[in-house]
């Protein structure tokens, strides 16, 4: 009797172990997102949260910039391996270049940040992002790259990406640190984590006299599903102000 209860309490805890978790999306949903791929400047239609979100993009510099720099302008071009992706379809290519030069060595910077209404736009993420995936077009100038997003606690992190000394296109993975909190509690705080910007820093003794750079096709990888749970339409709903409700109890008596 003692062997066959052990029997069958076994199986009893191996069919509820084998159940799906219906009310909890999956740990390993994982998407990719294209951000931006700079063919349709301000028309992006980014959907986020059920809302299309359109910008541009700018630079700001350090102080010692010379006059009439940076100049920013949206080039044909593309990475020869995008280019394949998109082999016997008519489309025009798009890239984001700047161009600087500064009066001085030293340490000189510059960030690329998108914008909207003339101010500074942060991009929102969508769900808990894990990479960021990105092409740059490199001087070979012993330059650096660094990324900047905003956590849900309004930090911003500043992350590195690499050196820019090489000659022509390369594809550029950033891993998000685990410790980088993505999402609050708090109804009033930030949504999500946010894009910031890019940073691009000189090295000291490096020339600062005529420098070039592009960016194409942003995109990330995320769990989608990760802050998605049931009754999640809810979260959003309006309960009207203290004098609405005294007028509807007022009418109701």
């Amino acid at each position: 009797m003692k062997r066959g209860l052990r029997v069958l309490v076994g199986l009893a805890c191996t069919f509820v172990i084998g159940l799906p978790l219906f009310a909890q999306p999956s740990s390993k949903s994982i998407e990719t997102f294209l951000m931006e791929d700079f063919d349709s400047a301000g028309e992006q239609n980014y959907m986020y949260d059920g809302k299309a979100y359109s910008w541009d993009w700018t630079v700001n510099s350090s102080r010692f910039v010379a006059e009439g720099y940076p100049k920013i302008g949206y080039y044909e071009g593309v990475p020869n391996s995008l280019k394949q992706l998109y082999k016997g379809t008519e489309k025009d290519f798009k890239v984001f270049g700047v161009k600087t030069a500064f009066n001085r060595k030293g340490d000189n910077w510059f960030e690329v940040y998108p914008t909207a209404d003339d101010k500074p736009f942060e991009i929102p993420f969508i769900g808990n992002v894990t990479t960021i995936d990105f092409w740059v077009w490199g001087a070979n100038y012993n330059y650096y790259l660094e990324l900047m997003v905003r956590d849900a606690n309004g930090v911003v992190h500043v992350l590195p990406a690499g050196s820019l000394a090489f000659n022509g296109w390369k594809n550029i993975i950033v891993k998000i640190p685990g410790w980088i909190q993505q999402k609050s509690h708090l109804r009033s705080g930030p949504a999500n984590l946010t894009f910031v910007g890019f940073r691009v820093r000189s090295d000291a003794e490096e020339y600062v006299d005529d420098y070039v750079i592009f960016f194409d096709q942003i995109k990330y990888t995320s769990n989608s599903l990760s802050y998605i749970f049931d009754g999640y339409e809810l979260k959003d709903i309006e309960f009207g102000d203290s004098n609405d409700n005294s007028d509807e109890v007022s009418e109701a008596e």
